[in-house]
């Protein structure tokens, strides 16, 4: 069968179009220096969280290999909201919002600071629904990364798509749980919202300026990075339970908002905990479920 004829340069892709970058592969070296580390210690670190060794071969603290592959882009190739311009790895589609939606992980071994990293990435799908906020499109990314001490892990990140509406409208909010088995405040404000962008090297203008965010956008305030709220659900799950994860996944149900967040968990059998960041009106943003072997 033949591919369909792809967009012209600066055009959007048609549902069909899009269909042609399933199974494009992107294969990346990468590695979380001790500065890399640093910055992002001084985004996540909060009065609950003790202060991880960031040295060369420290271990580095789960999740933080997000950072290890930035996308250096020159400015010419960088979209109005601050991402790098689609139609390269990620299809061009016709929406002009780009959010990361959720993902799961798998973990084998450690990786540390410093090491060489290889990652291996893949479109595995490219999905257009249409939802109670109307037309929207999934992007589903397989990535397998390897350090050179031999640890590894397989995670599929999800993207979602959506059109920018003239007004917020919120989600149904998710209530938080009854009896959490913790509950941690965890300031979100502008500072830390910038230096994440900065050390994530994450330029989506929703995280950091407020007129767009809130003009551009019609968010009601600073959006809180879901990564972020990511990465300090499992620095509290591996502190509280004292264990190594196997598996994570996690997904977006609300934006937070700039101001605070809690971070909630309860117990899900005997080995696993799901996890929440809870808003101070009380509804859930992030979910997420943490896995380790007994």
């Amino acid at each position: 069968m033949s591919k369909s004829q792809g967009p012209m340069q600066g055009e959007a892709a048609t549902p069909e179009q899009a269909q042609d970058w399933v199974g494009r592969v992107d294969t990346r070296t990468g590695a979380v220096s001790p500065e890399f580390t640093g910055m992002l210690m001084g985004a996540l670190g909060h009065p609950a969280a003790p202060l991880p060794p960031i040295h060369t071969g420290a271990p580095l603290p789960v999740l933080w290999h997000w950072v290890a592959f930035p996308e250096f882009v020159p400015i010419s190739e960088i979209a109005t909201d601050g991402h790098p311009k689609l139609g390269g790895f990620l299809p061009p589609l016709p929406f002009g919002r780009r959010m990361w939606a959720g993902g799961k992980l798998s973990f084998k071994g450690r990786f540390a600071v410093g090491e060489a990293i290889t990652k291996r990435s893949e479109i595995l799908s490219v999905d257009f629904k249409t939802g109670h906020t109307g037309d929207m499109a999934f992007v589903r990314v397989g990535h397998d990364l390897r350090g050179e001490g031999g640890a590894q892990i397989r995670e599929e990140q999800d993207i979602v798509y959506l059109p920018i509406p003239d007004q917020f409208r919120a989600p149904r909010a998710v209530a938080a749980p009854d009896a959490p088995i913790f509950s941690e405040p965890v300031e979100v404000g502008p500072v830390r919202l910038f230096r994440y962008s900065a050390a994530t090297y994450n330029a989506h203008r929703i995280h950091y300026d407020r007129d767009y965010a809130t003009g551009a956008e019609r968010y009601p305030g600073l959006v809180v990075h879901g990564p972020m709220q990511a990465t300090l659900l499992m620095e509290a799950a591996m502190r509280h339970t004292g264990a190594t994860p196997t598996r994570f996944s996690f997904r977006g149900v609300h934006p937070m908002f700039d101001g605070y967040l809690h971070l909630q968990a309860e117990a899900d059998g005997p080995t696993a905990l799901r996890l929440c960041t809870v808003a101070p009106e009380g509804h859930q943003g992030l979910q997420a479920r943490f896995e380790w072997e007994g």
